[in-house]
């Protein structure tokens, strides 16, 4: 099985209408079993229109209602995108994905409080989505990179989300899902909670986990890595030097008080037993051979 979402996945847009919803949509109900899973869009001002077939209702809990669609994506303009995903959560969908970027922090604060103890998961903001190869995807990452295999990839970088994944197939190792979790300051699932339905997963093998500088998120899930994970993690941090001497790093990632660096993330995360490489090229045939270890 996948985890989050598969074939069965019923999937709607919020801000569908827009020409970024529209050209991601399309690129999605292209993809695999998307022509299935792409269901309905949401337009408070353009209900009862569509888009190429699929229905546009005036809110989610009717889109939901009409469709039985259960995960949404958001591409909704910053300073609306927060109130998109409260409404998703109020209409008890299971899964928010929202690409958006630019969220202004305190919006997101707000929502984030509000979903407490709600039953919505929340995937991003500013993330490049969710693939389960084969079956379906969510979000704006090239699909054609990807093939279905055993091992799961959870990044903070959409860049090395792609990069990673690129890396693994070169190693001729298919993924599970791979899962983009966005690298703002305040946003929905962390590496954490990915790594626990990875463990869960009984068609997942290995995961390959992809941190950036700032915030202490990789730290906690290595150590939980460490007393729980029954399988391997390699791990890279995006801001550590690494051939060419160059800085990579997201412009959520923020080091304060000297903690967040990158070596100090990668150091917990090796004294915790996951093998890390430095280097991102080496991300791919690191994997490969933990695999051979286990």
């Amino acid at each position: 099985m996948a985890i989050l979402i598969d074939a069965g996945s019923r999937v709607m847009t919020q801000g569908m209408t827009g020409r970024t919803g529209q050209f991601h949509t399309r690129m999605c109900r292209e993809y695999a079993n998307g022509r299935n899973c792409f269901v309905a869009g949401v337009n408070p001002k353009k209900a009862g229109e569509d888009f190429e077939g699929i229905p546009v209702y005036a809110t989610v809990r009717e889109a939901k209602q009409a469709t039985g669609a259960t995960v949404s994506v958001v591409y909704v303009p910053p300073p609306f995108a927060a109130a998109a995903i409260d409404e998703a959560v109020d209409a008890e969908l299971d899964l928010v994905v929202c690409i958006t970027e630019g969220i202004p922090v305190h919006d997101m604060l707000r929502t984030c409080r509000r979903m407490e103890g709600r039953r919505t998961r929340l995937i991003g903001p500013n993330c490049p989505g969710i693939i389960t190869p084969d079956e379906i995807k969510i979000g704006i990452m090239p699909g054609h990179i990807h093939r279905k295999g055993r091992v799961g990839v959870v990044s903070r970088s959409g860049t090395l989300t792609y990069e990673a994944v690129a890396q693994l197939m070169e190693q001729g190792l298919g993924q599970s899902t791979c899962v983009g979790i966005g690298g703002d300051p305040v946003n929905g699932l962390r590496h954490l909670d990915v790594m626990r339905l990875f463990n869960d997963d009984d068609e997942t093998d290995a995961v390959l986990m992809v941190g950036e500088i700032g915030g202490s998120d990789e730290e906690e899930c290595a150590r939980w890595i460490r007393d729980h994970m029954k399988k391997p993690v390699v791990g890279f941090i995006a801001g550590v030097t690494a051939p060419p001497d160059r800085r990579m790093g997201h412009a959520g990632a923020v080091i304060s008080g000297g903690k967040g660096t990158a070596q100090e993330k990668l150091a917990v995360m090796e004294a915790c037993g996951i093998r890390t490489t430095r280097n991102p090229a080496e991300m791919g045939r690191l994997l490969k051979s933990a695999l051979k270890a286990a």
